[in-house]
C-alpha cells in the first residue's frame, strides 16, 4: 500500500508544480496595462483566469459567454497553457 502512496503524492507534487509553472507563464506575458484599464469585475475575471486557468469559472466572474470571455483573454495577451 505505502508504493501506491507514495506515487500519488509524486503526482500530486508533479501536478502542482506545472500548475504553479503554467500560472506564472499566463503572469509573464499578460498584457498588465489592458489588464489594469478594465471595469473591477472584467479585471478580477481576467486575473482569476491568470490564476486558475478555467475560462468557464473566469467568464462566469466576468458575466460573459465564454467565447466574449476569450476575446478579451485575447486582447489580454493572456496564454492558453495546456
Amino acid at each position: 500500500m505505502e508504493g501506491g502512496f507514495k506515487a500519488g503524492a509524486d503526482i500530486r507534487e508533479r501536478w502542482k508544480r506545472e500548475d504553479e509553472e503554467a500560472r506564472e507563464i499566463r503572469r509573464r506575458e499578460a498584457d498588465w496595462d489592458f489588464i489594469r484599464r478594465q471595469p473591477p469585475r472584467i479585471r478580477m475575471a481576467l486575473e482569476c483566469f491568470i490564476e486558475c486557468g478555467d475560462l468557464y469559472v473566469a467568464s462566469r466572474v466576468a458575466g460573459l459567454s465564454i467565447d466574449e470571455f476569450n476575446e478579451l483573454r485575447i486582447k489580454a495577451r493572456i496564454p492558453v497553457v495546456v
